[in-house]
């Protein structure tokens, strides 16, 4: 039986059209810049997203450190989130290779940085602090999209106070297909964004940096020093064209099968199921530590993969299809009756 595995939207797998695209990609050396598929994402990306220029990078962690590394320099701050992936998930790249302290905050309740708490925390001109260069944001952000208007509130913060502004938009496209506006709409208000190929657009690896093209030649250099100057990246880029043709309106789908999701599981008492009118792809219940464990032993012996924890977060994506969802709620409610 095939496997649902709902651990998140980076467990997707290229489908056959995808592979194709990739064993028939034109390729060259990436490095000299005779990669004319690799060419062709970045100038398709860049127009897409409204930037002068577009880097392909190898990773996410690698766009996002690319960004930071390009935006400041050592004995820099860069503000984000607790919980951003930027700060927490990422190795601590930016202070470990660049010497850039994170300041972290917490986020509020719809997953955006208070723009008071924010200015709370950008040092003053003085010989003893770090120099606050740049504002990180998460565009989704625990599967929720940011509110427009907070975005435009924060793009005039930013140049208010003389910061950079980078967003993290590994999951961008379910924002802008679950806002319903041009992704332009969105990017407009940044400095830099990083956009992932590898979730819920499918590609099998991959991420890009967009910028002004000043900026992205001194992300180039950063991306060469951190590895990841590919050679032959064509076969890799073809995915990550054919996701940005294909597969962003499909995202719609991931949407309303997690909405199907969250109804069902809210049905049943032991289980307490966030819900959020800003949610994509992600649903989060919580339920007792034991429950939670066995619940999960009990699904993977029928093919469902979830990681329990305090917060169990499930994804859907592009792997999971509706009559897998209702699957999934029967089993739950199987083991609820046990």
């Amino acid at each position: 039986m095939r496997t649902i595995d709902l651990r998140s939207d980076t467990v997707t797998k290229p489908s056959e059209a995808m592979r194709s695209a990739m064993a028939t990609a034109e390729v060259g050396d990436d490095v000299y810049r005779d990669d004319p598929t690799v060419n062709r994402l970045e100038a398709f990306a860049a127009e897409l997203l409204g930037f002068e220029a577009t880097l392909f990078t190898a990773s996410g962690t690698q766009a996002n450190l690319t960004a930071i590394l390009s935006h400041c320099g050592r004995g820099d701050e860069y503000i984000v989130g607790q919980l951003a992936h930027t700060y927490k998930y990422e190795g601590g790249g930016a202070a470990v290779l660049g010497s850039v302290q994170p300041q972290p905050i917490e986020f509020e309740a719809d997953s955006t940085l208070s723009l008071a708490k924010v200015e709370e925390k950008i040092k003053p001109d003085d010989v003893h602090f770090a120099r606050t260069r740049l504002l990180c944001l998460e565009n989704t952000q625990n599967g929720k999209a940011l509110p427009l208007i907070y975005l435009a509130e924060a793009a005039a913060f930013a140049k208010a106070k003389n910061l950079k502004l980078h967003l993290d938009g590994a999951r961008l496209f379910n924002a802008v297909v679950k806002q319903q506006v041009e992704v332009k709409e969105i990017t407009r208000h940044f400095n830099s964004v990083s956009v992932c190929l590898s979730k819920g657009l499918g590609a099998p690896v991959g991420s890009l940096l967009c910028g002004a093209r000043d900026f992205i030649e001194e992300a180039r250099k950063w991306r060469k020093m951190t590895g990841g100057g590919m050679r032959q990246a064509g076969i890799l880029a073809a995915a990550g064209l054919y996701a940005l043709e294909n597969n962003i309106a499909r995202l719609a789908e991931d949407h309303r099968n997690a909405d199907r999701l969250t109804e069902g599981l809210a049905k049943f008492p032991a289980l307490t199921v966030e819900r959020n009118p800003a949610q994509t792809n992600m649903v989060f219940f919580q339920a007792p530590a034991d429950t939670t464990a066995r619940l999960a032993e009990f699904l993977q012996q029928r093919h469902i993969l979830i990681s329990p924890g305090k917060t169990t977060r499930l994804v859907t994506h592009l792997d999971i299809h509706g009559e897998d969802v209702e699957y999934i709620l029967a089993q739950v409610g199987e083991f609820f009756q046990r």
